[in-house]
């Protein structure tokens, strides 16, 4: 069960296996997150972190090699990303958002809002919205807060306030939840079953872990430990029927070895049959209409109790 800041954000009992059904009879839900903050701290994104020469390959060559490989595999991704990136790469995302994939909110500049008061974090959301609609021609339907080395809290930079927001701002999902292994509700008031659909996120998957950290050219990186991961879930949620999802850099995964490690997976992927390859707004939107809150949300009281100096 992940966390906020003193309470557990999820009383839901988890849907079984055999209940789970993805569209056309496909067996299992398989997605690809790509992310496009830069590497940065706390405070969000900053000038000097666009000028590292890691962002700046990311947002070039980077990108357009990660989106060359989706094209040749016709898999269409959930792109993640901060206002201030979609500013200053408005033509590119207009030519992802073309060719049929999804962008996404990743906060205003990635930066940890449960320092912010909750009307400023309000009108960083309004104003992500407005820019990421006024780039692409749509409004995101999702928000993600993407976990960093040094992160707090598992569900990443999220306040008290965070998921009440995304409810009143009109966002369909919140994009890494780590409840469970399949799309579940975010619960964030037990008495009026307030709740907005959290889609699955583990670090076990996202790529910065395993190229980025130990840093790249130290020999230490472990991109064959990534693949084992990434091959063993998917065989894993393949078999029982759940779901699947990867997170991707482009300054990280975009390197020609990685690449190859990539096309490697997804060549593995494509030979399993009954994959569903969707956005993160296409699992989104059959999930709520197919197991909507309003009658498969199971919630029982916490067994959490609060005691003194406890962050639970």
């Amino acid at each position: 069960m992940p966390w906020k800041e003193r309470y557990t954000i999820s009383d839901e009992k988890s849907i079984v296996d055999g209940d789970i059904r993805w569209p056309g009879g496909k067996r299992c839900c398989f997605r690809v997150v790509v992310d496009l903050s830069p590497a940065c701290g706390p405070d969000g994104i900053k000038p000097d972190d666009l000028t590292t020469p890691d962002a700046y390959y990311g947002m070039n060559g980077g990108l357009d090699a990660l989106a060359g490989v989706l094209d040749r595999f016709d898999l269409k991704a959930t792109f993640a990303v901060p206002a201030v990136i979609a500013e200053l790469q408005a033509d590119k995302l207009r030519k992802l958002s073309g060719a049929g994939h999804e962008i996404a909110a990743h906060g205003f500049k990635h930066e940890d809002v449960s320092t912010l008061g909750q009307d400023e974090e309000r009108a960083r959301l309004a104003r992500t919205t407005e820019i990421i609609a006024r780039v692409v021609g749509k409004r995101p339907a999702g928000w993600f807060s993407l976990a960093r080395p040094g992160d707090k809290f598992a569900g990443g930079a999220v306040s008290p306030h965070t998921i009440d927001l995304l409810l009143e701002d009109g966002y369909d999902y919140f994009g890494n939840g780590l409840a469970d292994d399949a799309p579940h509700y975010w619960v964030s008031d037990f008495a009026s079953r307030r709740a907005i659909l959290a889609l699955p996120y583990y670090y076990h998957f996202d790529d910065q872990f395993f190229l980025l950290f130990p840093r790249k050219g130290t020999g230490l990186e472990n991109p064959d430990s990534l693949f084992r991961n990434w091959k063993a879930e998917l065989d894993a949620q393949y078999k029982r029927g759940r779901h699947f999802s990867i997170v991707v850099h482009p300054h990280a995964i975009a390197w020609p070895n990685r690449l190859h490690m990539l096309e490697q997976f997804l060549d593995y992927a494509r030979g399993l049959p009954a994959l569903w390859y969707a956005t993160s707004a296409d699992c989104a939107r059959h999930w709520t209409k197919t197991f909507p809150a309003a009658t498969h949300l199971k919630l029982e009281p916490s067994i959490w109790q609060d005691y003194p100096g406890s962050l639970s």
